[in-house]
C-alpha cells in the first residue's frame, strides 16, 4: 500500500481531459474574438475585444543577448493597430483556460504570421475580465522568440485554427 500511495498522488495532481465548462467556452469565444478582429482588415474590431486601460507586457527574446521587457499600455496599442499593415495572423494553442468568477486566464504557445511568413513565435498569458457581461482582453504578457524556436514550444502551424489541441 506504501508503495502505491505516491502513485495515486501523481494521479490524482495530473490533469484530466475534459470538457470545456460553460464559462470557460465564453472565455474562448472571447479569445476567438480578439483574433478574428486581429485578423480583420476592420482595424477598430480590435477595441471591442479588449480593456482599454489594460497593459501589455512584451518579453521580447529574439536576440538571445539583449532581451527585453516591454510594457505598452492596451489604448496605446489600440491606437497603434489603426496604423497596423493588413495580412497579419496570430494563431494561438489554448493549453490552460482558467476562470474564477468574474476574472479568467488563457495560456498557450502561439505563431505570428505577418505577410504570410511567420514573424515570431511565444507563449501568450491573456487575462480577461468580465463586466457589462461581456468578457475582454484586459492585460497580457507574451513571449517572443525567433520563427527556428517555434516547434520547441509547441506553437500551432500558420492556418490552423488557434483552438487545435
Amino acid at each position: 500500500m506504501k508503495a502505491l500511495l505516491p502513485a495515486l498522488a501523481i494521479l490524482a495532481a495530473a490533469p484530466l481531459a475534459a470538457e470545456p465548462t460553460a464559462e470557460q467556452s465564453e472565455v474562448t469565444a472571447a479569445v476567438d474574438a480578439f483574433f478574428a478582429a486581429l485578423r480583420s482588415d476592420d482595424k477598430t474590431a480590435l477595441a471591442r475585444t479588449m480593456d482599454a486601460a489594460g497593459m501589455i507586457y512584451i518579453h521580447d527574446r529574439r536576440d538571445p543577448a539583449g532581451p527585453e521587457v516591454t510594457i505598452v499600455p492596451v489604448a496605446k496599442h489600440l491606437e497603434n493597430w489603426l496604423k497596423s499593415p493588413p495580412g497579419l495572423d496570430e494563431r494561438m494553442i489554448y493549453q490552460t483556460v482558467l476562470v474564477e468568477g468574474d476574472m479568467a486566464q488563457v495560456w498557450g504557445p502561439y505563431r505570428f504570421i505577418a505577410g504570410g511568413k511567420t514573424s515570431h513565435c511565444g507563449v501568450n498569458s491573456m487575462s480577461l475580465v468580465k463586466h457589462g457581461g461581456a468578457w475582454k482582453i484586459a492585460n497580457t504578457s507574451f513571449s517572443m522568440v525567433p520563427p527556428d524556436q517555434c516547434a520547441a514550444l509547441g506553437a500551432p502551424e500558420a492556418g490552423r485554427p488557434e483552438t487545435d489541441q
